[in-house]
């Protein structure tokens, strides 16, 4: 059997913002995403204390899209946003592995 080749279509997007003079303003353009993705990335990079702006929007109920904004204080914006996709991972991956451990542990005294 043939596996077909899917269309590669991109699923996130980079754009400079009107006025923007250099990397440190950027918003990224998110497909197939929404709330659960925009605010647990606005919680962790808003903490970084070289950025001064992150927000997220849904432009349009209709639209399967999520846009974030980064502005910083000298660094890139990408890389700020690589960082916090990261330390996104790394949370979810320690609170997976605590669920896990809890469950196990009750699983255990119920038996």
């Amino acid at each position: 059997m043939e596996s077909a080749e899917v269309p590669h279509e991109e699923c996130l997007t980079c754009v400079v913002p009107k006025g923007a003079r250099d990397d440190t303003c950027k918003k990224f353009v998110f497909k197939n995403e929404d709330h659960t993705l925009g605010n647990a990335l606005r919680f962790v990079i808003s903490r970084y204390p070289e950025v001064t702006f992150c927000a997220y929007t849904i432009p349009h109920p209709a639209e399967n899209e999520m846009v974030l904004q980064i502005q910083t204080t000298g660094i890139n914006a990408e890389d700020v946003l690589v960082r916090g996709l990261q330390d996104l991972r790394e949370i979810c991956d320690i609170t997976l592995k605590k669920f896990e451990t809890a469950r196990d542990e009750f699983r255990q005294q119920s038996s």
